[in-house]
């Protein structure tokens, strides 16, 4: 019986090893772009020449997502917050997308791009008071936690519904060109939103009438439980752009240089009239979908181990390093920073209260009438306290 289980426990390992494998960006090529080899270097001519300062700074937001992942994840497991949804694994594909286009420009993020939001504008301790859902949340608490908005930013608010934010990005971007603004609008998904109905809806209007939009799909291999296999058969996803009429890349979505080169040619397409790009940046989920989720139950270590090999952060670590700009002395110097800022942050959002009762009321109505602040009133009269009127709008 010991032997059997052994057994199984070996077939599922040696299964989960050959399911890594062949999603590994190395294993299956199909036209995927690759600049960065697994060592940090970079094939002659395959350089694309950013400036050291474009350099450094892909390097200080992948490493500031990482440690607020970490710490992020540490609160919620102390109750500190109620709900977090990790990036382990997948900075390259944000950060480097992100960073590839002009501030101007749209994002509309799906689940995992609480990086974009950062370097959009959102400060730590604001993303944290989200998190908690304090008094200086601009949502007051009403909004699921890592569900962040940077309206200043042109940053769409997160949704948790699948795939509802392709068609919201496809239709900013036909308004977009109606209206003649020089922008282009970027649309996240994920790997799973390629079977919902907005996708097909988002792709084929986007298509039809060129709209200046790039659709990028961070196929981290789950859709929660799902792995991709049953999710589609198609033997790639960037190739379902094909079917709606434009031009589709396949990246490593791993590599940020490469992220950052496709996204920018994609982003100078649309610009220019060229209409949509579709993009599959092919990457893995190492933690769990959320804190919610214990993805032990459906996926094998071997697996996640295979990937934590192709680190994105590692791996591009290693090529600042062979052009000279990083050092050891300055990775720890660099961490220090990085780790005070997240600390500083949380002890800021932890010093502000919860959010006001009045704000039941006035977050809703423009304009508050007698009658509900009598029941105001009564509600907070069970707390022992009056209403604030002050916190009314004249």
């Amino acid at each position: 019986m010991a032997a059997k289980k052994r057994s199984k426990k070996k077939s599922r390992k040696a299964a989960a090893e050959k399911a890594a494998a062949d999603s590994a960006p190395a294993a299956k090529p199909q036209g995927l772009v690759r600049l960065l080899e697994d060592d940090g270097s970079v094939a002659k001519g395959k350089d694309p020449g950013l400036t050291e300062e474009t350099l450094l700074y892909l390097y200080e937001q992948m490493v500031q997502v990482r440690e607020f992942d970490r710490r992020m994840l540490m609160l919620q497991r102390q109750g500190r917050i109620g709900f977090y949804g990790p990036i382990l694994g997948q900075e390259a594909a944000t950060v480097g997308s992100v960073a590839a286009l002009e501030h101007r420009d749209w994002i509309f993020p799906a689940l995992r791009e609480g990086a974009a939001a950062m370097m959009r504008g959102l400060s730590l301790t604001e993303a944290i008071n989200q998190l908690i859902g304090n008094g200086a949340d601009r949502c007051k608490g009403r909004q699921m936690p890592c569900h962040y908005t940077v309206k200043e930013g042109n940053y769409y608010g997160m949704s948790s519904v699948i795939g509802t934010q392709i068609s919201h990005a496809t239709g900013a971007a036909m308004a977009a060109k109606i209206r003649g603004d020089d922008i282009v609008v970027l649309g996240y998904m994920g790997d799973g939103a390629t079977s919902a109905n907005d996708f097909h809806c988002g792709m084929n209007f986007a298509a039809v009438y060129k709209s200046p939009c790039i659709m990028f799909c961070q196929n981290n291999q789950w859709a929660i439980s799902v792995p991709l296999s049953k999710q589609s058969a198609s033997e790639t996803l960037a190739q379902k752009g094909k079917a709606y009429g434009m031009p589709y890349v396949r990246v490593d979505g791993n590599d940020i240089l490469a992220v950052y080169s496709v996204t920018k040619e994609a982003a100078a397409r649309a610009r220019q009239g060229d209409g949509p790009t579709f993009i599959e940046a092919v990457t893995y989920r190492r933690l769990g979908h959320s804190s919610s989720d214990d993805p032990s139950k459906y996926r094998d270590d071997a697996e996640v181990e295979l990937w934590e090999q192709r680190d994105p952060v590692d791996r591009f670590r290693v090529y600042l390093e062979k052009k000279g700009l990083w050092d050891e002395d300055k990775e720890a110097a660099f961490k220090d920073d990085i780790a005070k800022r997240v600390n500083d942050a949380i002890a800021a959002a932890e010093k502000e209260a919860p959010p006001e009762d009045e704000t039941l009321v006035t977050d809703v109505y423009a304009r508050v009438t007698e009658q509900q602040k009598e029941q105001l009133a009564e509600v907070l009269a069970l707390e022992g306290r009056g209403v604030n009127t002050g916190a009314f709008p004249l």
